[in-house]
């Protein structure tokens, strides 16, 4: 899919026929966007604009030099933005080429950051007049989707807590499983908010990045690291959780192996009574009383009963 956004008629009109490229001035663009797009879309573009989009492989690499290079008028971005999934957090990664005020960007996923963005253009379109604008929104944008995931991921971890104190409702697998994900899921959103930290103060650095802009720069960097503080804060909490749970698991155990070892103990006399009488000796003197296992019986459970109370009294149990 291609979406061309130009200034016409000082508003800001978007175009999505491939053929209708060569018919936009090239100085009124300021955003060309690629989303799955077809090969045929793809080389049109680059061969057009005489750009090249980064590979797959390219986009995925973590090293400085592949998330970041300048080269005279052109900066050229490999970052990753966050999609939710049912199955958790999932990377997407965006390739971005500015080059002479025009933004060009190129994704497989249809990313919420991008939609957001397009929103915040339309509510005030006279306010974009080049591609610098539009990465500056699309990183805000980002910014503040990643805020919301750690508010949500922040509710998510309080109704565990809660979980936590009614555990009969809920086996323990579950509750370590959902730790476990909630944990990775903060530290996906960690490497998420360090990538765009890097980003940002690539920019900033930049020669080729208008001045006019580094103010916004430097905002976005102190939102981040108050996101950054609020994400410790979550994954501290979560390791909090984990060793409350692990607590009551161990509290759990303790009391029933503590069950298990006082009824051991409770049946060590009789036991030994039973084990007495059973020798069978006939020189025994209880061998031919007529009440000789009434007797032993009696001993048995007063032996037992003596023990738990031996027990109780001592707050053994």
């Amino acid at each position: 899919m291609l979406r061309i956004y130009y200034k016409k008629d000082r508003r800001l009109a978007k175009e999505s026929d491939l053929d209708a490229l060569r018919d936009i001035p090239m100085d009124s663009m300021i955003w060309v966007d690629l989303q799955n797009p077809t090969v045929e879309e793809k080389v049109t573009v680059e061969t057009y604009f005489d750009i090249k989009y980064s590979s797959e492989e390219e986009s995925q690499e973590i090293e400085s030099s592949s998330r970041f290079s300048e080269v005279e008028d052109e900066l050229v971005i490999n970052s990753n933005f966050l999609s939710m999934r049912p199955n958790g957090f999932v990377y997407c990664p965006v390739s971005v080429i500015l080059e002479k005020g025009i933004l060009f960007t190129y994704r497989d996923d249809d990313l919420k950051t991008f939609s957001e963005s397009v929103k915040r253009i339309k509510a005030s379109p006279g306010s974009f007049t080049n591609g610098y604008q539009i990465l500056l929104t699309l990183l805000e944008t980002s910014i503040d989707h990643d805020a919301d995931l750690i508010e949500g991921l922040a509710r998510h971890i309080a109704e565990l807590n809660q979980q936590l104190v009614l555990r009969n409702k809920r086996s323990d697998e579950e509750i370590l499983i959902q730790i476990s994900s909630f944990q990775n899921e903060t530290m996906s959103l960690r490497e998420n908010i360090i990538d765009k930290q890097r980003l940002i103060s690539a920019l900033m650095k930049s020669s080729s990045f208008p001045e006019d802009y580094k103010a916004v720069l430097r905002i976005m960097i102190r939102d981040i690291s108050s996101i950054l503080e609020h994400n410790k804060f979550a994954f501290e909490r979560l390791e909090y959780l984990q060793d409350t749970f692990m607590g009551f698991v161990n509290i759990e155990q303790n009391r029933i192996i503590k069950i298990f070892t006082v009824a051991t103990v409770a049946f060590m006399p009789p036991t030994l009574i039973a084990s007495v009488y059973g020798m069978n000796f006939k020189t025994m003197p209880e061998l031919n009383w007529q009440w000789g296992y009434v007797f032993a019986i009696l001993l048995m459970i007063l032996s037992s009963a003596f023990t738990l109370i031996y027990f109780k009294k001592k707050n053994w149990l």
